[in-house]
């Protein structure tokens, strides 16, 4: 189990997220295809290197995104990338800054309304599930990792403290690949400078707090106050974004 992906890794829930992500990318870039069975819980322990309750939270998560069915006795299947009309971003749509940028965009108009129901329906189980992914993010980055399975799941629950199902699902189908580092070097692999790594990590402890502001509203059921606070938090991603694609954009 040491060579898994997953090593070193403690906190059984921010497992289950890496979890999430590793068999999510599967499914949304056809290495499952919709009506493969997924390995079984005891494949799954020996691949990643975690427990069966781990796997069990994962595809459990997995199914209240609606990627994968459970039919009992016979296996977990994938069913989320099925209906090829379906709104779907593909990972070649993420090649460019410019790509990004546009997801960016689409973000704003679906995470500030979500940010702003969210205050008024959120129960306290939202809440409590907000403040841990806020609790995992920190914890990632003080481990020196890129953050990006927490990042996603701080947006995923956003979107189901909408109490409305079609922004979870959404969510859950657009994945942590709309997350603008997901395809980036986290802070401690040997081919980030220190220089950079540092840096990277002050912004991620900033990209924290907007969170944390996102947060503070809801649980206030400022409805303003988390459009706002969400607004803010993706249109200062996106101008980061922006400045940085300037070249290729001109």
């Amino acid at each position: 189990m040491s060579s898994s992906p997953f090593a070193g890794r403690r906190r059984p829930r921010a497992l289950a997220f890496e979890l999430v992500d590793a068999l999510g990318d599967r499914i949304r870039d056809g290495r499952l295809s919709t009506g493969d069975k997924l390995p079984t819980e005891t494949a799954l322990m020996a691949e990643f290197g975690v427990s069966r309750t781990v796997v069990r939270e994962a595809l459990s998560r997995l199914q209240a995104a609606g990627l994968v069915e459970t039919r009992h006795g016979i296996g977990t299947f994938a069913v989320g990338m099925g209906d090829t009309s379906a709104f779907r971003i593909d990972p070649q749509q993420l090649a460019t800054l410019r790509d990004v940028i546009a997801v960016l965009e689409l973000r704003i108009g679906l995470e500030t309304e979500a940010a702003a129901i969210a205050s008024q329906r959120r129960t306290a189980q939202n809440l409590v599930a907000l403040r841990e992914a806020l609790t995992l993010f920190a914890d990632a980055v003080e481990e020196g990792r890129d953050a990006v399975t927490a990042d996603f799941q701080f947006h995923l629950e956003i979107a189901r403290a909408t109490q409305n199902p079609h922004f979870a699902n959404l969510m859950g189908t657009l994945g942590s690949m709309i997350i603008p580092r997901a395809r980036l070097p986290s802070a401690n692999e040997g081919s980030v400078a220190p220089a950079r790594a540092q840096e990277l990590r002050q912004y991620l402890h900033h990209v924290n707090a907007e969170h944390a502001s996102i947060v503070d509203a809801i649980a206030n059921a400022d409805a303003e106050g988390a459009r706002a606070a969400m607004r803010t938090h993706l249109a200062n991603s996106r101008e980061r974004r922006r400045r940085a694609a300037a070249p290729e954009i001109d």
